[in-house]
């Protein structure tokens, strides 16, 4: 569980070319394709549906992870497996029953994630975690890229680590991972870097080389702790 995976965030791809956005930033290293789904109510803002996901698999050779940013979940988590996720990851805080919805992702036959906002204390998802494959730990209040990296998180993950022990749960991190911010993390126990702005920034499909080395930049910091 100690490799590095960098997952660029979509989100900061150019919204008008997707497949090839995806492409380049597989080209160039990414280990995981990052799709943040929002429905303007449980965050404020509203990204892809369903039929926008299954589009964008298609041009996926990885690996796509789905964080669902949405309430009510579980009427929606069938839609998004079928679309093409191979991780779908919901809010602890999106229902009252977070164990029966990562249920419902296993039962799709998709990875399971949990995920945490800033305010939620790192034993909400104590007793989950024996559904999860991953749990997903915002280092900023979700809805919007490019936010600053709020360090107050770095104790969560330190002590959802200890949590998981020996068990094969991934810890993803989410907003304001960049190279200052990566190696905070990773020593804390954070194995999958979620990443938007600091991946595309400087870059386009035509500079891919640029993509490539803000990815490698990401992982190499996150690597020398």
């Amino acid at each position: 569980m100690s490799k590095i995976l960098i997952a660029p965030s979509i989100l900061s791809a150019d919204f008008a070319d997707f497949g090839n956005e995806i492409r380049a930033i597989e080209a160039q290293g990414a280990d995981w394709v990052h799709v943040d789904v929002m429905d303007g109510h449980f965050v404020p803002n509203l990204t892809f549906g369903p039929p926008a996901v299954k589009a964008f698999r298609p041009h996926v050779k990885t690996f796509m992870d789905v964080h669902l940013m949405i309430a009510p979940v579980d009427p929606f988590i069938e839609a998004y497996a079928e679309a093409g996720a191979d991780m779908i990851t919901a809010h602890v805080e999106a229902g009252p029953h977070p164990h029966r919805t990562l249920q419902a992702i296993h039962a799709t036959g998709a990875k399971a994630g949990i995920a945490l906002n800033p305010g939620t204390p790192a034993e909400a998802v104590e007793h989950l975690l024996d559904l999860c494959d991953m749990v997903l730990v915002m280092t900023v209040n979700p809805g919007f890229g490019g936010q600053k990296f709020i360090h107050s998180q770095i104790a969560k993950i330190e002590r959802i680590r200890a949590m998981i022990g020996d068990r094969p749960i991934h810890i993803q991190v989410d907003g304001g991972v960049d190279t200052e911010t990566a190696p905070l993390v990773a020593r804390a126990g954070a194995d999958v870097l979620v990443a938007g702005s600091a991946v595309f920034r400087g870059g386009s499909v035509d500079r891919a080389d640029i993509y490539g080395a803000n990815i490698d930049a990401i992982r190499k910091a996150a690597e020398a702790v």
